[in-house]
Formats: structure tokens, sequence, C-alpha cells
């Protein structure tokens, strides 16, 4: 089991909760390629809406990728990118981050956000969906094997 983060505008994180699944990288392949079924992805959000100039900097969605392969899903005649299901858990707020500057792994993690997907440490991952999620739940717990 591996751990991912996903660079994506919110709005179109929340799309693809909605809609189960996750796009990558302007909808190419190789980043769903490098994930199996199992792994955890979570989402970082720089903008509300792709393009916006305004910062909005919050991990905002955090699932478990099912689907065996990477698909082909057509959304326009000129854009056909590629998708992967993925399981979302119900989030009870989002994580701004400013709250994920205080893992001692973030700096380290600033330098990646610009190519849009990379693999992150269990622990990085625990600490931030640890603020998103409502552990009283338990039906949602435990997400993260101990390490």
């Amino acid at each position: 089991m591996r751990y991912w983060l996903g660079v994506v505008s919110r709005e179109h994180v929340l799309r693809g909760v909605a809609g189960g699944f996750c796009q990558l990288c302007h909808g190419k392949a190789a980043p769903l390629q490098r994930m199996q079924p199992g792994d955890w992805l979570l989402y970082y959000s720089p903008t509300r809406r792709l393009g916006e100039a305004q910062k909005y900097q919050a991990f905002t969605a955090v699932g478990r990728i099912t689907g065996a392969h990477a698909y082909r899903f057509p959304m326009a005649e000129d854009f056909i990118p590629w998708r992967r299901d993925v399981d979302y858990l119900a989030i009870r707020r989002e994580c701004p981050i400013t709250v994920a500057r205080q893992h001692p792994e973030w700096p380290s993690y600033t330098r990646q956000l610009r190519y849009g997907h990379f693999e992150i440490s269990a622990g990085f991952a625990q600490f931030v969906q640890a603020q998103m999620l409502d552990h009283a739940d338990t039906s949602q717990t435990p997400l993260w094997p101990e390490q």
C-alpha cells in the first residue's frame, strides 16, 4: 500500500468525489498507472478553480483507489482524459496548508507540488487525514495501517 498526493483545483476535486473517480495532471495516464488498488490518494487544492489567481491552499479530499486500471473517459470531442475509480471518504473538514506545514516532512513536499502527483509518506498522510476526518465515526477507522 502506498500513499499519493494529487494537486488539483478544488472544483475539479469535488467533481471527482461526486463521480467516484480521480483524474490527474490534466488527464494524463502515467500518474494513474503508478497507483494500485488499495493505495490512498490525498488531494491538495492550491486554488478553488483551474486558472484562478486567488489561492485556496487546502487538502480537500481523501480516498482509496478501487479500480484495477486507468480508463479513458470522453469529456469533450477533443478531450478524452484518463481516470481511475476511487472510494472517497466523507470528510469533516478540509485541512488548510497552515496545518500541514506543522508536519516535519512538508518542506520536502513543497518542491514536488509542481509535478501534480507524487508519493508521500504514511506518516504525512495520517497527519493530514486526521485533520480531515471525524474519528468518532468508527465506520471510518482504522484508515491507515499502523506503522
